[in-house]
């Protein structure tokens, strides 16, 4: 995962959350454009799960357990995944929610591969995958696209509500 996430630092991707119709299964926005979002569905993807697919097929499933903020009265396999809420709700139905806390004590349970989501100041979500390397904070690096898809030393940056692994 950490491989597939790095490539998006590497290749400079520049936001773009703009809703696109993409192929499905293993439909993808254009390389070199795409949200945070996209960061970790092309990480797991490089680790051969494709969010796209597990995320719709839950949604198809489960529609009213996932939040409800786009007037959609079905899922909608070109964007669902690429939602931070919608992915949020998907890793606390099926991974493993981990600590929030970056204090010492806690750092062991923040792995590479792992997947935070952050609140901004002005409330806005956002989320990156857990680098296998560590900063000159002591704590691990993260890989993410807020702009422009790098690998920085912003775990504690922003507010974090939540912390996921998958697969369990």
């Amino acid at each position: 995962m950490v491989v597939g996430a790095r490539e998006e630092a590497k290749r400079g991707t520049v936001y773009d959350a703009s809703y696109m119709a993409i192929g499905y299964p293993g439909g993808d926005v254009p390389l070199g454009r795409g949200a945070c979002t996209d960061v970790v569905v092309r990480a797991f993807r490089k680790a051969g799960i494709d969010l796209q697919v597990l995320v719709h097929e839950d949604m198809k499933r489960n529609f009213k357990e996932y939040p409800q903020l786009w007037g959609l009265k079905a899922p909608d396999p070109n964007i669902d995944h690429r939602r931070v809420q919608n992915q949020m709700c998907f890793f606390e139905r099926h991974g493993v929610a981990l600590t929030l806390s970056v204090a010492r004590a806690d750092r062991s349970e923040w792995q590479w591969g792992d997947v935070v989501y952050w609140r901004f100041p002005g409330g806005q979500l956002h989320c990156g995958i857990v680098s296998d390397r560590v900063g000159r904070s002591g704590l691990p690096l993260v890989i993410h696209n807020a702009g422009i898809a790098r690998e920085e030393d912003c775990l504690d940056r922003w507010e974090i509500i939540g912390h996921f692994r998958y697969p369990q």
